[in-house]
């Protein structure tokens, strides 16, 4: 059996135990009731029920071969901007947004909650905060709802495509024309349940994109969506025969992918910009190209 000691961050002060414990650990809340029934979890050394209200800097003692290791305070999730009804962070692959049945990594979610920051408690539990989502394969910046107004107002606009997600993608060939406009359903794959493609009664989906430098075995894109389905570029790549570099899932090639570095797909949320739901004012943030892709660029680009 594994020791491993926690202080409660101050965002968590005075929620329940079993709250707490499923935020800092990135658990299920039933997982977490499970450890404090099972007499695994101490608060400054007494057993209490699931029910308790914990204080911050409080320690946590939890026992138990098989609970994750908490996110460390650093995060492994660089803030870009912070203030009380807003944080925008630069989430890197590899991590969720939020948990979802199957998974066991890291979530962006839970690693804010472990870094002390209160998110609006709106919606449903494991997505608190959340107003949009990038695929775990997908690294880039994306803003967390703080406030319950930043939440309401981000929502709508989300909805009301008043948000202008901007990504980058190294995609295989080069498109025909190099600028160019997809309007094409998305639905899941009737042949690969965890697929998505391009079908008759899918989701209406519109994706633009322009080449910004073409090379001899690859193209880089910037692309705008309209919609927000999931997977939506690297389908509508994919269907258009020029597949995300990388992205063995949808069709590239396994060799080209080998030969840059690639593990997963070249897709990058390099901007995003809303306008703030506390002051009304339009902002902008962007991240950098993280050093995976950087690195295949340049092998592109060097042909």
């Amino acid at each position: 059996m594994s020791r491993r000691t926690y202080p409660v961050p101050e965002g968590l002060d005075g929620q329940r135990l079993d709250q707490a414990l499923s935020r800092m650990l990135g658990l299920s809340r039933t997982r977490a009731a499970d450890l404090v029934d099972q007499a695994l979890i101490t608060v400054d050394g007494q057993l209490l029920p699931k029910s308790a209200r914990v204080l911050a800097d409080q320690m946590v003692e939890v026992e138990d071969l098989d609970t994750p290791a908490a996110p460390r305070p650093d995060m492994d999730l660089p803030v870009l901007y912070a203030d009380e009804d807003i944080i925008v962070v630069d989430k890197p692959v590899g991590m969720a947004v939020h948990a979802s049945p199957g998974w066991e990594g890291a979530t962006v979610v839970a690693a804010l909650a472990g870094a002390g920051y209160q998110i609006a408690e709106v919606g449903s539990e494991e997505r608190y905060g959340v107003v949009h989502r990038l695929d775990v394969g997908t690294s880039g910046v994306m803003v967390v709802a703080r406030s319950h107004r930043a939440y309401s107002a981000l929502k709508r606009d989300f909805k009301n495509r008043d948000v202008d997600k901007t990504y980058h993608a190294l995609v295989q060939g080069h498109p025909d024309p190099s600028d160019g406009t997809i309007d094409a359903p998305i639905g899941r794959d009737p042949r690969h349940s965890h697929r998505f493609a391009v079908i008759a009664d899918g989701r209406p989906s519109v994706t633009h994109y322009q080449t910004l430098e073409g090379h001899r075995f690859a193209s880089l894109l910037e692309i705008g969506l309209e919609t927000g389905r999931t997977h939506q570029i690297r389908v509508h790549m994919s269907a258009l025969k020029h597949p995300c570099c990388g992205d063995l899932t949808y069709g590239a090639d396994p060799v080209l992918s080998q030969r840059l570095g690639l593990s997963r797909q070249w897709l990058h949320a390099v901007r995003l910009t809303f306008r703030h739901p506390g002051t009304g004012a339009l902002v902008t943030f962007e991240s950098p190209y993280p050093a995976d892709l950087a690195h295949a660029l340049e092998v592109i680009r060097q042909g």
